[in-house]
C-alpha cells in the first residue's frame, strides 16, 4: 500500500454539534488483482450507501487535454471525470481515494452527480474485503477501433465484460422512405 494513501472514515456530527462516535473506516486502497490500486470494503456496505466523494481540481475539458499532452500520454490514463456542465474532476490533483477505484463491466458500485459533485453509492450490499468498482462508461466520439479499445482494455474478469471501458456508441438507424400513419393505400 502506499504510504501516502490511508484509509478515510467518516466522522458524523449530531444536529446540534455535539459528536457521535465515527463510523469505521468503510475501505482502504490496496494492491488490485483488476489494476494497479484499488479500494476494498473493510466492512459490510449496504446497498444504496454513499461511500466517499470522488474530489480533485475542477478544470475545463480543453485543460484536462492539454495537461494529458503535457505528460505525454492520451486522455484514457488519467483520474478524470467528466460533469454535466462539460468540465471536469482531476482526481490526479488534490484528489481523493475514489480516484482508485477500478471499472467492472457488473459494478457493485455507482457514480451520482449531485449538484455538481459526484459521488459512488452501493448499488447493492458489498461484502467485507470486495473491491469497490462502477462502469467507468467512457465516452468517445471516434470510430471505436481494435486499437481504440486496446487503448481502453477492461480487465475486470465478470461474466459479462466486454472487454472495454468504453460505452457503446449509440447506433443511428437510416430511415427508409416515411410510410404515412392511416393514410388509404
Amino acid at each position: 500500500m502506499n504510504p501516502s494513501v490511508r484509509p478515510t472514515t467518516s466522522k458524523q456530527t449530531a444536529s446540534k454539534g455535539a459528536a457521535k462516535p465515527a463510523r469505521p473506516a468503510s475501505y482502504e486502497v490496496r494492491k488490485s488483482p483488476v489494476h494497479g490500486n484499488g479500494v476494498f470494503a473493510l466492512r459490510d456496505i449496504p446497498a444504496g450507501e454513499r461511500i466517499i466523494e470522488y474530489r480533485g481540481e475542477r478544470i475545463t475539458w480543453d485543460e484536462a487535454t492539454r495537461r494529458a499532452a503535457e505528460r505525454g500520454g492520451p486522455v484514457n490514463h488519467t483520474f478524470y471525470f467528466s460533469l454535466a456542465d462539460g468540465n471536469v474532476i482531476d482526481g490526479g490533483r488534490r484528489g481523493n481515494d475514489a480516484r482508485w477505484i477500478n471499472h467492472a463491466c457488473e459494478p457493485n458500485c455507482e457514480a451520482y452527480e449531485e449538484d455538481g459533485r459526484v459521488y459512488i453509492h452501493a448499488l447493492r450490499d458489498i461484502d467485507a474485503g470486495e473491491e469497490l468498482n462502477y462502469n467507468y462508461a467512457l465516452i468517445y466520439d471516434e470510430r471505436h477501433t481494435p486499437a481504440l479499445k486496446r487503448l481502453f482494455a477492461c480487465r475486470c474478469g465478470t461474466p459479462a465484460c466486454t472487454g472495454t471501458m468504453l460505452a457503446p456508441k449509440k447506433r443511428v438507424r437510416k430511415q427508409g422512405p416515411r410510410k404515412s400513419a392511416g393514410a388509404p393505400t
